[in-house]
């Protein structure tokens, strides 16, 4: 009878510690501080890709032939960017965050008229065509939603400046001729800025506000406004910029909390030139080293 209960109580003890044992693999582990870890498991990272259509925008890129000569990629060749060579330094996917990236730095290879370099999409209203553009009158809104990944500083410490949006001011074939201007530039009248990790917002202004109608085509008759800066700070943070133009005014809106209006005679004048939106990493310096890096998430367009 002893014998019996003895090995009833040999066969318990064993299958406690089976027990046991099973529930620490399935749980975890006990480390040496008696602290229970759970065994990790390998997850797949997911990939994700930016939502943003290409159709109707060309890309320029700090590589090419030196000044003036920067390449420039169009529809329907730049909807390949993810296996363009030539394109992937500079555009490219980020899979982890569902971003489509610019990287810039300081190279000789700029477009006409500047002396800085850039990777940032041209909006073409008619794919593979510079020469369709829109008015004021006609109007356009834009909306983007996009972050600074990595900037370079200066040598005081403060980042270098990068503008990430634009309204590009363009002559028609006959305004070019009228004035004699070997091409079709006209001024920027919005250029969106980000700096020290806020955003800034300037604008163009006439020097003479009694000027002609030939006169207020030349870029020597506009000048720059004081500038505006948004309170909010969106430092390395994803954030949100609106674009509304309509006839004589254009608005300009920061994670739909802070406003710029601009609705004054000069936004009136404006209304003579064609415009084109622009987009992505115009990066502001020369100096030696310096490269910013501008993801954007989201970027729409319409008219």
């Amino acid at each position: 009878m002893n014998y019996i209960r003895k090995e009833l109580l040999i066969s318990i003890l064993i299958l406690f510690i089976s027990v046991n044992a099973t529930c620490q693999n399935n749980e975890g582990s006990v480390t040496e501080s008696g602290i229970k870890t759970k065994k990790s498991k390998k997850r797949k990272k997911k990939i994700r890709l930016p939502e943003i259509d290409l159709t109707n925008w060309k890309v320029t890129i700090p590589e090419g032939t030196g000044k003036g000569g920067a390449i420039s990629v169009e529809p329907p060749e730049i909807l390949d960017y993810a296996t363009n060579k030539t394109l992937q330094p500079y555009m490219y996917n980020d899979s982890t965050k569902g971003a489509l990236t610019f990287y810039a730095y300081p190279t000789s290879a700029t477009t006409a008229n500047t002396k800085y370099s850039r990777s940032e999409l041209r909006e073409q209203m008619v794919p593979g065509d510079d020469n369709t553009n829109w008015t004021f009158k006609q109007g356009g809104s834009l909306k983007a939603k996009l972050a600074i990944d990595e900037v370079s500083r200066d040598e005081n410490g403060k980042y270098h400046k990068i503008i990430i949006l634009q309204i590009h001011g363009r002559l028609t074939n006959e305004q070019r001729d009228l004035i004699g201007q070997k091409d079709n530039n006209a001024p920027p009248v919005l250029k969106i800025y980000w700096q020290n990790g806020k955003v800034r917002v300037k604008t163009k202004k006439l020097k003479y506000t009694g000027v002609n109608s030939i006169g207020i085509l030349h870029e020597e008759a506009w000048t720059d406004d004081e500038g505006f800066n948004f309170e909010e700070e969106v430092g390395f943070r994803k954030f949100q910029i609106e674009v509304k133009v309509s006839d004589g005014k254009m608005m300009v809106s920061l994670n739909k909390t802070e406003f710029a209006v601009y609705d004054d005679f000069n936004m009136r004048r404006w209304g003579i030139f064609e415009n084109y939106f622009k987009a992505g990493n115009y990066f502001q310096s020369r100096d030696e080293g310096s490269f910013a890096k501008v993801s954007f998430y989201e970027l729409e367009v319409n008219h």
